[in-house]
């Protein structure tokens, strides 16, 4: 395959298998200096693979690496940063117990006499890194205090400290807010022009078509196709990447029915205040589905976090299910009927070295006990089996470890996990976040489901055709403090972002 430049990294032919089954055969991926190169695909196509192969993290099993036109061959990370390969990865690496100048130069520190830590220097330096980007942290800040968007721009800065002629992005933006989008794309084009190669993985189309120069697609291993941008359609990308064409994708377009009361409050909140927010006030009905929107920092997930009672220390009044809750504790939100799928679903919604059975089950262990004591084996297995099958979930078994499954379905299992409690309520925190379109598809299909069967669902989404295509209702806040309420004939995204900035 010829493109006609020259490429600064040529990867030829390449074979990687896990415990016997193929990742990756002969697939081809030739990065060119300056340009940005889009890897698309759904989840579990190889996108992650090759680069993790490229990034030193993984070995190749069959095939080539050239860079520079010399063979290349990572025999672990530090080879390829060594090379100028640095990879921002869409699973969070960084220790929550150290600050945030301590991750950015891990390994990297600066000692003076007697082998002591120069901490002054680096935190000049921290600073001087975070202030050239326009980004707004705190670096003597302990990592665990940050929430998740400010934790993946850490990520972003900490990449580009190496000087690395290669910079690999799998799911940047899958955590942060429109504005920290604009503040990574403006870091990009920064980049390009410093001739570095980016290679930069995302399932949101709209970045892929704004800030890539060529798209490469992947699926179930295989190269597909590799195209500069202006050569490939929306459609066209999405039916290569999947297989097929998909229609419908935000499937919240039909009547309730008239099987339950809509106008039934299942939750009210009254006058609510946290760490972050302050005096807000929302209910959500029967069969509705909503939105929360608002920029990082807006205080959307320390929001539905309290009233789910994983901060005791709020002020207000929450009902669930018309009880009024006097201990703000999970186990009393879980008891009277809402559920949690938090945004984090690694940290915080699964167990990732036990089994798909295990953690679709450990919520709820007296469904699927005898005399709700001991544990019923043959009715565990049933039972996931059933959410297996009806949540469509790709897994070799139930028995299957659960960190081994793509993104898409280790949050099905999530999803299987709360509706085995059968819960009226469903808060769902970022619910796409880092999975493929394909997946989204059928995550909407689900709450659609939910929502006609009678269940509530409270949905954040930093995505805003994710939250228009998808909401009966929105709530947007800013800085803490609820700005705006709207129907569903009244939305607009600009009306939305403006109520979110604060007007």
């Amino acid at each position: 395959m010829d493109y006609g430049c020259e490429h600064i990294v040529e990867m030829v032919n390449c074979k990687k298998r896990f415990s016997g089954v193929l990742a990756l055969d002969d697939v081809c991926l030739y990065l060119k200096r300056g340009e940005v190169h889009a890897l698309m695909g759904e989840n579990g196509a190889g996108k992650s693979t090759i680069m993790k192969i490229l990034a030193g993290i993984h070995t190749l099993d069959e095939g080539e690496i050239l860079y520079d036109g010399e063979p290349f061959h990572a025999k672990s990370p530090k080879d390829s940063l060594e090379k100028g390969i640095s990879m921002i990865h869409q699973e969070l690496n960084l220790l929550n117990d150290m600050t945030v100048e301590e991750n950015l130069f891990l390994g990297r520190e600066i000692y003076g006499p007697l082998r002591f830590v120069k901490r002054a220097q680096l935190r000049k330096l921290a600073q001087k890194y975070f202030s050239d980007l326009d980004i707004d942290i705190d670096v003597t800040a302990k990592v665990g205090t940050l929430s998740v968007a400010q934790m993946q721009m850490i990520e972003i800065v900490k990449a580009t400290t190496y000087n690395a002629d290669i910079i690999i992005m799998d799911e940047p933006t899958s955590a942060i807010t429109d504005t920290e989008v604009e503040k990574l794309f403006e870091i990009i084009q920064r980049l390009k022009k410093q001739n570095k190669a980016i290679v930069y993985i995302s399932h949101k189309m709209d970045e892929i078509f704004r800030i890539a120069d060529r798209i490469t697609i992947l699926r179930d291993g295989e190269f597909i196709d590799s195209r500069e941008k202006s050569d490939i359609t929306h459609d066209e990308l999405v039916k290569l990447m999947v297989g097929r064409e998909l229609k419908d994708l935000y499937t919240k377009n039909s009547p309730k029915t008239a099987d339950y009361d809509s106008d039934e409050v299942l939750l009210d909140v009254q006058n609510l205040s946290g760490a972050v927010f302050n005096n807000i006030s929302f209910n959500v009905k029967r069969g509705e589905i909503l939105g929360i929107y608002g920029l990082m920092g807006a205080g959307r997930t320390e929001l539905v976090e309290t009233v789910f009672g994983l901060d005791k220390r709020a002020e207000g009044e929450i009902k669930i299910n018309r009880y009024k809750v006097k201990k703000h504790a999970p186990w009393v939100s879980i008891r009277n009927g809402l559920a949690f799928v938090s945004e984090d679903r690694k940290l915080f919604g699964l167990n990732l070295i036990s089994s798909v059975k295990t953690n679709i089950c450990d919520v709820y262990l007296k469904k699927v006990a005898k005399a709700r004591v001991l544990l019923d084996f043959s009715k565990e297995k049933k039972v996931v089996d059933e959410y297996i099958s009806k949540l469509r979930i790709k897994t070799p078994n139930r028995d299957a470890v659960v960190s081994s499954l793509s993104g898409g379905n280790q949050q099905k299992v999530v999803l299987a996990k709360w509706l085995l409690g059968e819960p009226d309520i469903l808060i769902m925190d970022e619910p796409t976040r880092g999975i493929d379109i394909g997946a989204k598809t059928e995550i909407y299909k689900i709450m659609d489901q939910l929502a006609k069967e009678g269940k509530s669902i409270i949905m954040i989404s930093s995505e805003m055709p994710e939250l228009l295509g998808m909401s009966d209702r929105i709530i947007v806040l800013h800085e803490g403090t609820k700005t705006g309420e709207f129907n569903r004939e009244e939305f607009e995204q600009e009306r939305l972002l403006s109520c979110a900035l604060g007007h």
